[in-house]
């Protein structure tokens, strides 16, 4: 939000995306009990995607040419999120679409990578 905020006036935008959990060999590296603890966290069987389905909202946002021009936005499953309604886990924040909030992790971020 804060990006294009700063940049779209150059041409430059920017959203944001949320691939879902990849069933991939992420977990090979895990302790057994830290990967059943991310499963565990993460939720039952078919909420995995394959990395194809979770490519696929990637690719849509980053070619799309209905989104020439447009930032600010949060997209999941190849479409923009709704808002985020508990206890569903899907959606977006009320906070992450605020500009204030947008202006001050933007400030932040530059707190922590500055040299």
């Amino acid at each position: 939000m804060e990006a294009t905020r700063r940049w779209a006036a150059d041409g430059i935008t920017a959203n944001a995306l949320m691939p879902g959990a990849i069933d991939t060999n992420v977990l090979r590296n895990m302790s057994p009990e830290m990967a059943d603890a991310m499963r565990d966290r993460i939720g039952v069987d078919g909420f995995w995607k394959t990395p194809a389905q979770g490519a696929s909202t990637s690719a849509l946002v980053a070619t799309s040419p209905l989104l020439k021009g447009i930032g600010g936005r949060y997209f999941q499953d190849n479409q923009e999120a709704l808002p985020h309604t508990p206890p569903v886990r899907d959606g977006v924040a009320s906070y992450a679409l605020d500009p204030a909030v947008a202006a001050r992790l933007w400030d932040v971020s530059l707190e922590h990578v500055r040299p």
